[in-house]
């Protein structure tokens, strides 16, 4: 009897086919790894939390809470304004706040008012009591005036059609008329009082809609966390929680709510807002300072957006904070484009440069002060200091010596207002604007030299792209450099020198420079000029340099200002403009003038004055014709005084002419038949006399050649 063979599990392999005893073949389980059947209430427990997590869930529920807040806030802001309008709430409201603020003028105003609205709703109220009576006697009065209006035009009409039954036919018109609107009532009414409550409430949503009137994480997404959300104590109290100064977070955590204590009046001031806080025990003014843009964001606002300044009261700072995107809109133009009588001052005037952060017009005294403006690279350098020359030159007795490193024509304007214009970027335009400022300096050692109590026009020596000026290699003849920073440097002292003494005599050096550095704006040049301004720099190394480090450790921060996008931005330092108490700078919005509108401004400057011959390069030729350069200097005017011809002469040049005397000024032109002549009694030189006296000349010598 052959034995069982047991399968377990799995068939076994068939038995091999060789002879033998049957073998009992066991096989073991195999291990197989199963899943844990997860109980169904957690599998949808797990479900509802997706779906209630979700953020589509999200966005439902905050659509269905928004909507819903929406009515319920509109209720509110409706029922508010009724109540306004039917009480003396809203004067009460404004009689506490400025009382709390401290303006009781004001204050009185609004109890003015207040009790004017309760004279006037008492009068009203009186006049309700009698309105009954006179409504009913109106009512009355006029339905039987109108009956009577109704009959005559009916006696009228049974006249026409000799129908006496036309007598009514008037009234039962009216009658008719009546009953049709009263049955236009009846069908309306039903469908009106079931959908009148769905207006009020669609009425009151778009109240609140409009209003915004649902808490921040109701709105939706683009509205939640949008910038430029108005500043409060609360935000500004945890913008600077939030900065990382552990001191000042742990003193702002101890004051609980009473954090805004802080905080002074949050004041409005041009296109954002203003607010000094008082800084705890153990925190330091720097350390807010350096961490600008940090706070800027906990505002929700951009870095340029948000200014840092030190006001005089201790550990104090004072924030400006910009409206969102208020910085990057234009500032319109300048006055001097849109007023075309306006004129200039150069004693008590003040020239518009444009706009301050707060709005506010900033207007500049240019009176006896040397001005260096800076920054990088096509940032409107030129622009903002050609603004300040074009004001200037609307005073007719500005006289302008200038010179343009850079030669690309933004100057141009100033041919025949300029007594010097030279323009190019080359070594030879370098020493001709070193020979211009050297004349300057003879000009101010002469007037130095004048008897007391001598008043001299205003001279402006311009240098723009003075850079080039420093860093010029050549020499001349006695191996003296034109440009460096040395005692020997021909540049660099005439500038010195006009800085120490030119103020006195009305000898003022302006200058434009980019990307300072030691090599190209020396410290004693820099330090010498009342007025420095700059615009976008690079670094807060070149930002002391060209403002100081006063001005730099009270805040100003041209090195912040973003190039390109803060074109014609400058921060000055200066007592010739308006520094809020406390702060050293002031950040300027300057006007932007056009070339085209600069020629026409620079048009109304010649129309104010005699004429100016222009001198384009300093002429170094000793061999002199004293009766050209005459006529030269007369320009266009038909007439000049003695003492103007010897100071353009002297100008034109100083080794030739700055000698003369009225004599020698009479015995020359009378050499050539020329005599000046009084004019409202002073002597003057008339220009129709040299040009006859120069065509006379040169059709003689033209004779004697031919002879």
């Amino acid at each position: 009897m052959s034995e069982n063979v047991v399968h377990l599990n799995k068939h076994p392999q068939p038995p091999a086919p060789e002879a033998g005893p049957t073998v009992l073949t066991v096989v073991p389980d195999q291990v197989v790894e199963t899943v844990p059947v997860v109980p169904l209430w957690v599998r949808s427990g797990r479900a509802m939390k997706t779906a209630i997590a979700h953020e589509r869930t999200k966005t439902a529920a905050r659509a269905v809470a928004r909507n819903g807040l929406y009515i319920a806030g509109g209720t509110k802001i409706v029922a508010r304004r009724t109540w306004d309008g039917r009480t003396a709430s809203r004067y009460e409201r404004m009689l506490r706040a400025a009382e709390a603020a401290g303006n009781y003028e004001v204050a009185a105003e609004w109890e003015e008012r207040g009790q004017r609205f309760r004279a006037e709703r008492h009068r009203r109220r009186m006049d309700l009591l009698a309105s009954p009576v006179d409504a009913a006697k109106t009512a009355l009065i006029g339905t039987g005036m109108s009956m009577g209006a109704l009959i005559g035009l009916g006696v009228a009409l049974a006249l026409a059609t000799k129908d006496p039954a036309d007598v009514i036919t008037p009234l039962a018109a009216v009658v008719g008329l009546v009953s049709l609107l009263v049955t236009i009532v009846m069908v309306v009414w039903g469908p009106l009082l079931t959908i009148g409550p769905f207006l009020a409430l669609l009425s009151l949503w778009a109240v609140g809609r409009h209003q915004k009137a649902a808490p921040a994480w109701a709105l939706p997404a683009r509205e939640r966390d949008s910038e430029g959300e108005p500043i409060t104590p609360s935000i500004v109290v945890k913008a600077l929680r939030d900065l990382g100064v552990p001191a000042l977070r742990n003193a702002i955590k101890e004051m609980g709510d009473a954090g805004a204590a802080m905080l002074g009046p949050i004041r409005i001031a041009g296109c954002g807002v203003e607010v000094d806080v008082t800084l705890p025990s153990g925190v330091s003014t720097v350390e807010v300072q350096q961490r600008r843009r940090k706070l800027a964001e906990n505002l929700t606002r951009h870095e340029h957006e948000v200014f840092i300044t030190i006001p005089q009261a201790a550990r104090t700072v004072r924030l400006w904070v910009a409206d969102s995107g208020a910085l990057d809109e234009p500032i319109g133009p300048s006055p001097l484009v849109t007023d075309e009588s306006m004129t200039a001052d150069y004693a008590k005037g003040r020239a518009p440069w444009g706009q301050d952060l707060r709005g506010d017009a900033a207007v500049l005294s240019l009176f006896q002060r040397h001005l260096l403006i800076t920054g990088l690279s096509n940032q409107g350098k030129t622009a903002a200091l050609r603004a300040l020359a074009l004001w200037l030159a609307l005073d007719r007795s500005v006289k302008f010596l200038m010179g343009d490193l850079k030669g690309a024509g933004d100057w141009a304007m100033f041919d025949g207002l300029a007594d010097t214009l030279i323009q190019g970027p080359t070594d030879e335009h370098v020493i001709q604007v070193v020979e211009m400022v050297e004349g300057g300096v003879e000009e101010m050692n002469r007037r130095l030299q004048a008897p007391p109590g001598t008043v001299f026009p205003p001279l402006i020596v311009l240098v723009d792209e003075a850079q080039v000026a420093f860093m010029c290699p050549l020499k001349d003849e006695d191996k003296r450099p034109y440009g460096g920073a040395k005692a020997n440097s021909r540049y660099f002292m005439a500038v010195r020198k006009i800085h120490n003494q030119g103020r006195a005599v009305n000898v003022l050096m302006w200058q434009g420079t980019q990307d300072p550095t030691d090599q190209n704006l020396p410290k004693l040049v820099r330090e010498g000029a009342h007025t420095r301004a700059s615009l976008a720099l690079g670094t807060e190394s070149q930002a002391r340099m060209a403002l100081g480090d006063k001005a730099v450790d009270g805040g100003a921060a041209p090195n912040l200002l973003r190039p390109g996008l803060d074109k014609g931005t400058v921060v000055v330092a200066s007592d010739g403009i308006a520094i809020p108490a406390g702060q050293a700078s002031i950040t300027v919005r300057t006007h932007y003038i056009d070339t085209d509108d600069a020629s026409d401004i620079a048009e109304r400057a010649r129309a104010l004055r005699d004429g100016v011959t222009t001198l384009h390069a300093i002429d170094r030729d000793e061999d002199r014709d004293p009766l050209a350069d005459i006529a030269a200097v007369l320009g266009d005017a038909s007439r000049v005084l003695t003492a103007d011809v010897l100071k353009r002469l002297a100008s034109l040049n100083a080794d030739a002419y700055g000698d003369w005397t009225p004599g020698d000024l009479k015995r020359v032109l009378e050499a050539e038949g020329v005599e000046p002549y009084k004019s409202h009694g002073r002597m003057v030189v008339g220009r129709d006399d040299v040009i006859r006296a120069l065509a006379e000349r040169d059709s003689e010598g033209s004779a004697s050649a031919a002879a």
